[in-house]
């Protein structure tokens, strides 16, 4: 008895896939623009009061953006991949995937820390003590803002490097990349709001992604 076995065609990447990171780059400045009021830095961090019920709540509200935020970044990340198609080097791609992945793990331990300090370190429908809110603020932007935006600056440094070199990406677009690379070093521990540069590059790499599918003519199906 014999069978007949026909080829499968392998998986096309869908080509709206670069909405994944417009979604995320929307969420995410979302995220940082309620972290950013709920959670005050610098000297209004000193002389602001332990949170009022506005900005407690514009605190829960980034924090439940947040998982949803990692979730499209990781679709992001392999929407940028398939752009990058099988030309990519293996070690600006180790880079590339690792940085992306240390991100969302930041990100997420970032807004846990948050989220245990208004969960657990005061009873329900009272504020944190002074000390606890201190130290999940200092946690949560060491996090998310000291070590988390450092691994953006290493995934839009390798994907601006991998653009250059395969001609995938316009030259304009690799320069903000390693322009924001810089600022999110170097700028972004010292000056607030100025880590709002990795979504709004993440927002232009999305559409940048979404247009270079639709001009890619689809491949004939096989006979």
């Amino acid at each position: 008895m014999q069978t007949s076995t026909h080829p499968r065609e392998p998986l096309q990447t869908p080509r709206a896939a670069g909405a994944a990171g417009i979604v995320f780059a929307l969420l995410l400045a979302a995220a940082i623009v309620l972290i950013r009021l709920g959670i005050p830095q610098g000297a209004t961090a000193v002389t602001a009061q332990q949170p009022d019920p506005t900005r407690r709540s514009a605190l829960q509200a980034a924090l439940a953006l947040v998982p949803f935020a990692g979730i499209f970044f990781l679709w992001f990340i392999g929407a940028v991949r398939s752009h990058i198609g099988d030309a990519e080097d293996r070690f600006m791609a180790t880079v590339f995937l690792g940085s992306g992945l240390l991100f969302t793990a930041m990100m997420f331990g970032g807004a846990a820390a948050a989220a245990a300090v208004l969960a657990t370190a005061h009873p329900a429908g009272t504020s944190p003590s002074r000390p606890a809110w201190d130290f999940g603020q200092h946690l949560a932007y060491t996090l998310m803002i000291g070590y988390a935006m450092r691994m953006a600056a290493v995934f839009t440094c390798s994907a601006s490097v991998i653009g250059h070199r395969l001609g995938i990406m316009p030259r304009p677009l690799t320069v903000l990349g390693l322009l924001v690379t810089l600022v999110l070093l170097f700028v972004s521990p010292h000056v607030p709001w100025s880590e709002l540069v990795f979504p709004a590059w993440s927002l232009l790499l999305g559409l940048h992604i979404i247009v270079a599918g639709f001009r890619r003519p689809t491949a004939a199906p096989a006979a």
